[in-house]
């Protein structure tokens, strides 16, 4: 029985039969299973301007299947133009509303199958979270990457423009040349080029077996994108037919394989927020612990911008996530089941890597160990993130004098006025999810000390987080938070400040009876909104 007759099938079901014939359909289509496009179309984000053309293509495939398909748009935030202000308080925040949006619609219609059409950072894994929280059918279609700006010779891309900005206010880049880079960094419509966390988390939906083989690189402007939506379209037919929800695929072993692949890529932090998040929807655990564990077996194998020269047209043409596993398949879990009703195994059995370039073998990483490491210790006792591939040798391990500023803000307009100098650590505090609130990406300071020629030789750390196009010594998702009382908000200009990447160590020289007296007098603080969406951070409200 399809969960779609339930409005529509039987004698006291004429008044949603009327409704639904108002629509134009016919007796025949009210057979069909009801299938859901959730389309996250608007012509105000670069990743997501040209899914209506998707989206027509993947109803083909639905109607030519024995479909009938039923097109929603939900939200979607352009974390590049929501980045360094206000705005960006409310992009992870869009995630659960995302989530929500399309269970409603889910639910309250009573659809049997569900294609998700998404691009950008919370986009995909809020799609991801409704499809896992209803546990219909369901398969997703990602928008695919833009091609990579060409400037003088060399590859670019977003973030290569906000890094620019340091170079501007260190007198490095004129004006003039900067207006020449903003106009040559995105080309074209689709996810920024980079390995930022809108391709990881492309790159994660098909390591996971959600979405087909090929899907996460093929550019946002290729025929095989076109052509990997009408199979979308089809195979959602057949995976209703077969039974297989997203918890049949959602497996524990299917995140680990996941974390595998993020950490051969060198993907995005934000991975440690997204993928725990999806696994909570089908009642399983995640913890921070699990990318650790797996970043030390896995070896980093793609040297992709931001930390490295290689855009996601160069993975593509290297052959795509199914060349990545395939290199990776010893440890890997290859019997599980996935979309395209082949295993993990036998959707990469005939994958070959392309360019041992861009792909490197196993044997001979671009780094031994993964691409994001975990680190503790008595300034994040319950962890802190870091992405490892764009850490330089030199910065493994860092001692340094503190710098603390209170907002995102505060630290930029010191970074630019060359406050912060070669051998300093940064603190940004009050930025996590409930002090922030919303936990904004912070892009914009790493960015600049990138930017100024401090990568190098300046580290980072912050209880909100990064964007994927971070790179440097940037440690993120300090936890607990200031705004909580954690130790990151007793921590005082001068103090000295450890990081230990190998040793996974992330310490402030103080005594236990310092750091104790010290977090003994400290006092909260009120949050920054009592009003709206944000407000919903609020302890009182939680």
């Amino acid at each position: 029985m399809l969960r779609s007759d339930e409005i529509k099938k039987g004698n006291q079901k004429a008044p949603y039969r009327a409704l639904l014939k108002s629509l134009g359909l016919t007796d025949d289509d009210l057979t069909k299973p009801f299938i859901g496009v959730a389309n996250s179309y608007t012509n105000i984000v670069p990743g997501h301007i040209h899914l209506r053309t998707l989206s027509e293509a993947v109803k083909d495939g639905i109607l030519s299947a024995g479909g009938q398909p039923f097109e929603f748009n939900t939200i979607a935030v352009c974390d590049g133009i929501a980045m360094g202000h206000e705005g960006m308080r409310y992009s992870l925040p869009s995630r659960e509303i995302i989530a929500d949006s399309i269970e409603i619609m889910l639910q309250a219609h009573r659809i049997d199958g569900l294609v998700m059409i998404s691009n950008c950072d919370k986009v995909t894994p809020g799609m991801l979270m409704a499809a896992a929280r209803v546990d219909i059918p369901a398969i997703m279609l990602t928008g695919g990457p833009m091609a990579a700006g060409q400037l003088g010779g060399r590859k670019v891309s977003y973030s290569s423009v906000p890094e620019a900005l340091g170079q501007v206010a260190a007198g490095k880049m004129t004006t003039q040349e900067l207006t020449q880079l903003e106009n040559s960094a995105c080309p074209s419509c689709g996810s920024c080029s980079g390995m930022f966390t809108a391709n990881t988390m492309a790159c994660m939906a098909e390591a996971l077996g959600i979405s087909l083989p090929y899907c996460a690189t093929s550019l946002a402007t290729s025929a095989l994108k076109l052509r990997i939506a009408r199979q979308t379209g089809r195979q959602i037919i057949n995976l209703i037919n077969n039974e297989i929800r997203p918890s049949t695929i959602l497996t524990t072993a299917a995140f680990e394989n996941a974390i595998s692949v993020d950490m051969a890529l060198g993907g995005s932090t934000n991975t440690t927020l997204h993928l725990p998040a999806i696994a909570k929807e089908v009642g399983l655990t995640l913890p921070l612990s699990a990318f650790d564990e797996i970043g030390r077996k896995v070896p980093h194998l793609c040297n992709m911008i931001p930390s490295g020269i290689y855009a996601l047209e160069d993975l593509d043409a290297a052959g795509g996530v199914p060349a990545v596993m395939t290199e990776l398949k010893s440890l890997l879990h290859l019997e599980l089941p996935t979309v395209s009703n082949q295993t993990v195994g036998e959707n990469i059995q005939t994958a070959k890597v392309l360019d041992h370039k861009v792909i490197r073998p196993l044997l001979d990483p671009v780094h031994k160990e993964g691409g994001i490491a975990i680190l503790t210790g008595n300034l994040a006792p319950e962890g802190a993130v870091i992405k490892t591939a764009g850490v330089a040798p030199q910065m493994q391990k860092h001692t340094g004098p503190v710098k603390v500023y209170e907002s995102e803000k505060e630290a930029v307009t010191a970074i630019r006025a060359k406050q912060v100098v070669p051998g300093d650590v940064v603190i940004i505090r009050y930025e996590g999810p409930r002090g922030g609130p919303g936990m904004p990406e912070m892009l914009i300071p790493t960015a600049t000390i990138a930017g100024m020629g401090l990568a190098e030789s300046v580290a980072l750390i912050t209880d909100g987080r990064f964007s994927g196009a971070t790179r440097g010594g940037s440690i993120g998702h300090v936890a607990p938070e200031a705004f909580e009382g954690g130790p990151i908000g007793v921590i005082q200009n001068g103090d000295i400040i450890t990081i230990d990447i190998p040793n996974r160590s992330l310490t402030v020289e103080l005594s236990d009876k310092e750091l104790q007296l010290r977090l003994a007098a400290w006092k909260p603080r009120p949050s920054k909104i009592n009003k709206g969406i944000l407000s919903r951070y609020n302890p009182s409200d939680i």
